[in-house]
Order: C-alpha cells, then structure tokens, then sequence
C-alpha cells in the first residue's frame, strides 16, 4: 500500500508553507537549502514558531568554538515555556482520560493557572532556581504541569520512567541529585496497582511530593514527604525565569554500549527543534490534538509537550495502557488528528484486533518511533484510519528530534522513511569508512537540539573522537541504514551494544550484568535480532555456562525474570543460546555483530 498525497494535502501542508516562500517545487529542493543555509533554515523557522524571547538574539547560530560546541539563539534571553502557551485561553490545551472516567478537556488557561500554582510552590520547599527536581510519573496532567512549571521557574527536570525498577531509579536520583522527586501513590495499569511512591523510598530520594490516585487510608508516607495538596500553592500568579537558550531544562537518560546510562542535558533550543519536526513533519496545526503514549522518562514526552503546545495544539493523555478498545475509543472520541505509536503496540492491535470497529477518520497522519516497524503492521495501521500514511521517524534523545523521518508532500511507503529531516544531514558510511548506500549513520553538525555536552561522560571522547574522515565533521550515532533504489531509508538497527526493546534503549553490557548474576552462567553476550520481515527487534542472549555449579531450574525463566526484576518488567529474553565461547576480537571484545549474524 502506497499513500499519495493529493494537491490539497500538499498545498495545506505546514512545509508548503516554506516551499512557497521560497518557490520550491520539490522537498528535495527545499531540504537542499535547509542544511546549505542552515542560519536561515533555523531564523526562519523560529519565526514561523513565533519563539517568544525577552531579548532577541545576537546571532542564529555562534560557532566560534567549532560546530561540536554551537550556540543556537546566542545572546538571547527566553524561556521556552512562554511559547507553549499563545492559543487563545479558552482553547484546549490538554484532552484527557482517566480510567473508567468520560474524557475531560483542560483549556490553555487552566493548565496556565496550574503550572502557575506550582512554580509558586517550589520557593515553599526551597526549590529554587539552578536546582534540579526529579519527575517519575505517567503522562498525566499534573505530570505536564510539574514538567513546565520546574522550567518556567529555572529550575533543571531529571525525568525517570515510570516503569524502572528501584536500582534504576537510584541510579538516576545518584547522577542528578535532585532536590525533591514528584511521583504518585500507585500506577494503575489494566486494572492493576503497582507501588510508585514505595519504589521512589527504596531508591533513597531525599524528599518526594506525592499524588494520591487511590484513596487509602492505610497510605502513609515518610515525616519529610509531602502529598500534593499540601505542597500546592494558591498563588496563580507567576512570570518566567528568563535565562541564556543555553541553560539546561532537562535531563534525560539514554542507554549507550555502557552500563551507566548516558545523562543528556536538553536546554530551551532543543525544544525548538522537537517542535520544528513536530511542524514540519508530523504537519501539526493549531488546534490539532496529537496523541502518542509514551512517558516523560522517554524523549517523546518532552517531544510531545513541546510539538503540540508551542504549535498551539492539544495534547492527548489516556491515563492507562494503549493496548485494548478503550483507548481506541479515547482515540476516536478525542478526534486525535496524529497518533504516535510504537510499532510493538501496533502488532498487538493487529493480532487482538480491537480497533477495528472504531471510527479513526478523525486522524490525518500517524508517526511511529522507537523500533524497526514491520510493513504488514503498518499497512494494517494506515488502513484503521481509512488509508492515513504513517510518518516514520528515527532520531535520538541527544538530537531531540529526528534525523530521518517521512513527509505529508511525498509519496508514503510503510516502513521506509522518505527523507532527511529538514535542517539535518547525515552520511552514510561502510566498514571501509568510504560512502555507501548501507552502513553506519555519522551525523553532520551543527544541528539545532543536538547535545553538546553529557553530565556524567565525556561528550568529545563518545561522539567525535577516531570518527571517520571526511570533508566535514562528522558525529557517530550508532544505527545502521540503507537507502533504498527509490532513494527512500530503511533502519536496520543498530551497528553499536545499544538495543531497542519495545521502543526502550538499553546497553547490551546492562543486560549481560544482570544475566551475569545467575549461578549457571559463567559469561554471556546479549544481542538485539531483528525478524526477517522487519518489526520489533528479539532479545537473544549466549551465555557460556558455569559447569562448576549445579542447579535444578528453568535456565530461560530464571533469565527473563532476572532482566525483568533488575531492569525493566517490560524486557522480555526470547531465547537464551547457550555456547562453548563467546567470539572476541584480538582486544578481548566481544563480537555482538558476529553472533547477531549467526544466529
């Protein structure tokens, strides 16, 4: 199935916008001149975003330490969270569900008013500006709220994912050491409770903020924790912090090929470049009301405040799993017009076929992120919405955004990405370092929302140092791409030790550690495997085994619950392989690709 754009989609685009201006008549044209002419691109671009700032900048784009350290917006004074909010007060801000409740609409005024209230809040708790605060929670409003509130008053957000265990989040409190963590009671899923704020004390926080969602009486917390009511100001009145665009907003984290997970600051211009490819390529228009399940801990939590709110869009929560009919039903009686996905969700929607008696007319395009989709499953999504084309996009948390992604202008084709992403290039090279149609991707910087710094590693050593040579700097990136005939990118994973897991990143060396820990197991190698015909990648794992020990138990089922128990409950082993010895280059390495290829 092959999606074409019609005249009236091509000419109602926000890209034709851009296009016309500058008389192009192709994307090809116009992308050309968005990385040739980068200070343009970008100025042009923040006023289509109409980017509110107390001063204006000096110069788009400082390179005056080299175009791994730029400066975007250098000498301006802003805060990003003033350009979230220039719809009209009564418009819709947030269209939310919670379970077993009708949907509920929050206008741009009230979730104002709210974000307000807190930012209030933070001087009672002597949280002050330069701090830093820890969010983990679910996508819900107060989570929203908290995230823009902490940045409107200056102060840093670390964002830990709901569903990380207690090792996992001590390890995220230890990098940031957050003055004071928001989360809630329990997280209600499918019906069932699971502890929240328990998990939070074992992970030793120094103070948390705590949300009841299930009234309790038994609940209680520790002396220094406070729950939400009391915490929450009734001052409504608030004006932002203003700071350089070059001051943190957020941390997030991101499994590379070590076990300590990798803590990139984002700062106000890279919410500009999430809301950018949040206009240009997932085409939101004001008033549209974008969904995409995912959570804050993620970089599509902060992607999708900042893509719908500073577009003057709404932002769509269903406060439980996106997995039966009754998001479905949040997702027609909404009227989303873009839906997010992860292609793991989409799988289990086909096989289930619970969205197959709603109406999804509403929608005008999907995008899909996090794994490598599979086109059967795409095509069976276009279809749930009477034939809508599904905008892939592929990018980074150290990008906030996308490097290469699809287009409303251009012919869709399930599962292959038609295009760069405007303002962003990148090379192509082979084992060999020189071009190719497939290998490794290295990105070209300077690129708007790209890191330039890691809190916890050394940014120089991991991105740029023994890259290959080439006519322009080049900056590794990990995944693996082949540009098809019709010039359209397929990804085929990643050519470093990182794995997407059901849209999550994790470090092969995180897996290992934990499997490592199980009495049969001498050593082991955990690998990522793609399906032939594409789709959600399989955790593998060899392991060479511990003959000294002897143990009655279910080697694949000690494995699994082990990763689940230690890592994230959401991981699932698929196969455990066991082998004589692992394949190790001369350096002692362990050769991951060789086994991916083997297996």
């Amino acid at each position: 199935m092959i999606w074409k754009p019609t005249k009236e989609h091509k000419n109602s685009s926000n890209i034709s916008k851009l296009m016309l201006k500058h008389q192009f008549t192709s994307y090809k044209e116009l992308w050309s001149w968005s990385v040739e002419n980068k200070e343009d691109f970008w100025q042009e671009t923040v006023e289509f975003l109409n980017i509110i700032q107390e001063k204006k900048y000096d110069q788009i784009l400082n390179v005056d330490e080299g175009v791994t350290q730029v400066k975007w917006l250098f000498g301006a004074q802003l805060n990003i969270v003033d350009s979230c909010f220039q719809n009209d007060d009564n418009a819709t801000a947030i269209v939310l569900q919670k379970p077993n409740k009708s949907v509920q609409k929050i206008t741009q005024k009230e979730l104002e008013l709210l974000v307000n209230k807190i930012a209030n809040s933070f001087v009672d708790i002597d949280v002050l500006k330069g701090d830093t605060i820890a969010i983990d929670l679910p996508m819900t409003l107060e989570c929203v709220a908290i995230y823009l509130a902490a940045i409107k008053a200056g102060i840093k957000v670390a964002t830990i994912v709901d569903s990380f265990t207690v090792n996992e989040i001590k390890v995220r409190l230890d990098l940031t050491k957050p003055k004071v963590v928001f989360t809630q009671d329990y997280l209600v899923r499918a019906g069932k409770s699971f502890r929240l704020y328990e998990k939070v004390v074992d992970a030793e926080a120094q103070q948390i903020v705590v949300i009841n969602t299930i009234k309790n009486k038994d609940f209680s917390i520790r002396d220094n924790d406070l729950f939400w009511d009391d915490f929450l100001s009734d001052n409504c009145n608030f004006i932002s912090v203003k700071q350089s665009p070059q001051d943190c907003i957020t941390i997030l984290f991101s499994s590379g090929t070590t076990s300590a997970p990798k803590a990139i600051p984002w700062n106000h211009t890279t919410a500009i470049k999430a809301a950018s490819d949040g206009f240009y390529h997932q085409n939101i228009q004001q008033n549209d009301v974008v969904c995409w399940p995912t959570n804050l801990g993620w970089m599509m939590g902060p992607w999708l405040i900042f893509a719908a709110l500073i577009n003057k869009a709404v932002i769509g929560l269903y406060y439980d799993a996106p997995l039966s009919a009754d998001f479905g039903a949040f997702v027609q009686n909404a009227k989303v017009t873009m839906l997010g996905v992860i292609p793991s969700i989409v799988k289990h929607w086909k096989n289930s076929a619970c969205m197959e008696t709603l109406d999804w007319n509403a929608i005008k395009n999907y995008s899909s992120t996090g794994e490598v989709s599979n086109p059967t499953e795409m095509e069976y999504l276009m279809k749930l919405a009477n034939n809508k084309p599904v905008i892939e996009y592929c990018g980074g948390t150290e990008i906030g955004g996308g490097y290469v992604t699809s287009t409303v202008v251009q012919e869709n084709i399930p599962s292959t990405f038609s295009a760069k992403a405007l303002g962003t290039d990148f090379a192509l090279l082979g084992d060999d370092h020189q071009e190719t149609k497939k290998g490794e991707v290295f990105l070209i910087p300077p690129i708007m929302g790209l890191s330039t710094e890691l809190l916890n590693k050394d940014h120089q050593k991991i991105y740029y140092d023994d890259t290959p040579e080439y006519n322009q700097v080049l900056r590794r990136h990990g995944d693996e791409i082949h540009q098809l005939e019709n010039g359209y990118f397929k990804i085929l994973g990643r050519v470093d030790d990182a794995m997407n897991l059901g849209g999550i990143k994790v470090s092969a060396t995180q897996i290992e550690e934990a499997i490592n820990q199980l009495e049969f197991v001498l050593e082991s190698a955990a690998i990522a495997v793609a399906p032939k015909d594409g789709g959600p990648a399989k955790l593998v794992v060899f392991y060479v085994e511990n003959n000294n020990i002897k143990v009655d138990e279910d080697f694949l089922k000690a494995a699994q619950k082990i990763v689940k128990t230690q890592l994230n409950p959401l991981f699932k082993v698929s196969d455990l392989v066991k082998i004589d010895v692992l394949p190790r280059t001369a350096s002692n390495k362990v050769m991951r690709r060789t086994l991916r290829d083997s297996y």
